[in-house]
């Protein structure tokens, strides 16, 4: 899975909101920033480039759709993440937002036992 640029990422989480979206949708959700017509259409047809959209054609227009789910590229961007920041330690991870007060004791013992509950059950 290629690397996204934020912008690139911003996209995304609109086409995962909207599940399919012409560009003047897309457009439309951008609140800040908001790029040019042709520069954001240029941006989606690289996502889609990328493998991250895909396209259903309406005469001369497009209506594009994520090719990838939230879930998988969220999997993808975290084992990075934790490979490149966290030596591939998810304790180191997890020990980072603690000592950033990120995370709570209670919501350490909530994972612990979410841990616990799957394990019993494989």
């Amino acid at each position: 899975m290629q690397k996204l640029t934020n912008k690139e990422e911003e996209i995304m989480h609109i086409l995962w909101k909207l599940e399919k979206a012409f560009v003047k949708e897309i457009q439309a959700e951008i609140l800040e920033d908001q790029p040019h017509y042709n520069t954001l259409s240029t941006i989606v047809r690289n996502l889609e480039e990328k493998g991250y959209v895909a396209h259903k054609a309406f005469g001369n227009t497009h209506q594009y759709y994520p090719n990838v789910s939230i879930e998988d590229y969220r999997k993808g961007f975290m084992s990075t993440a934790i490979d490149n920041y966290f030596n591939s330690s998810y304790k180191s991870m997890v020990s980072f937002f603690a000592k950033e007060e990120k995370i709570s004791a209670d919501e350490l013992r909530e994972i612990l036992a979410m841990i616990e509950k799957t394990q019993e059950v494989n």
